[in-house]
């Protein structure tokens, strides 16, 4: 089959340089019937659709976790389930496959909500070293055991790519302990960071034509290591949606 470029490059022979069919064919080195019914004609190839298998989608199993999905979409980000949850969710129903699958299930399913989105919204521009920084909930396996486990995360949106350390706990401390192993993970310091009303950071939220203020100690560590700070606005989480989707 014919890929997209070289049913272009027949239509552009045909109808911009004029050429027959036969020199068509014989240029790019495919049949006369191959030449004819692109360079006369509106048809273009067709993608072939690859069915996706496994028992994720061959049985109930992926259907009920999209719509577990999608229920907890209408929730507050903290209070959505966690892949573990799912899975434990899951095996209770008869669930005989393995954490992974499931795990893989759920990326490549927001993955593709994530194009749906795409096409429908312009993507925002974000410059060069520019950072986003947040705390979440990693999954780890000690021992066999699946655990939730504290992490301090920052993702750098122009380049798509993000740190993380685990954490005790969302203090202070962790915070600005966070902040340094990040900085020596990705090699330095960014140029400005974006965050949110975090209590370790803020102590004071925006409001109105008022700036929001930050904490002594996290200000202080800001003018040591030199980087500006950006704090998104209450309750607009998407102003930093590439560290939540992390």
């Amino acid at each position: 089959m014919l890929t997209m470029s070289e049913v272009n490059c027949i239509k552009t022979l045909r109808n911009e340089k004029g050429l027959s069919i036969t020199e068509i064919a014989k240029t790019m080195q495919v049949n006369w019937r191959t030449a004819k019914k692109y360079g006369d004609g509106d048809q273009l190839p067709q993608e072939k659709t690859y069915l996706k298998k496994g028992m994720m989608y061959d049985e109930k199993w992926g259907e009920m976790v999209i719509d577990w999905l999608e229920e907890d979409l209408k929730l507050k980000k903290k209070l959505r389930r966690k892949n573990k949850k799912i899975f434990e969710d899951l095996v209770k129903e008869g669930f005989q496959g393995s954490y992974r699958t499931v795990c893989n299930f759920i990326q490549e399913w927001k993955a593709s909500q994530e194009d749906e989105v795409d096409q429908g919204y312009e993507r925002l521009e974000h410059p060069e070293g520019e950072a986003q920084v947040d705390f979440g909930i990693m999954e780890a396996v000690h021992d066999g055991e699946i655990l939730d486990v504290h992490a301090l995360i920052m993702s750098f949106p122009s380049s798509n790519t993000a740190f993380a350390v685990p954490m005790p706990s969302e203090n202070l401390e962790c915070f600005l302990g966070g902040l340094q192993a990040l900085f020596k993970q990705a090699g330095g310091v960014p140029l400005s960071i974006r965050i949110d009303n975090l209590t370790p950071a803020v102590k004071k939220v925006r409001k109105g034509d008022s700036e929001a203020q930050l904490t002594d100690a996290f200000r202080h560590f800001q003018q040591y290591y030199g980087f500006k700070v950006q704090v998104c606005n209450p309750r607009k989480g998407n102003e930093k949606g590439h560290v939540e989707g992390k």
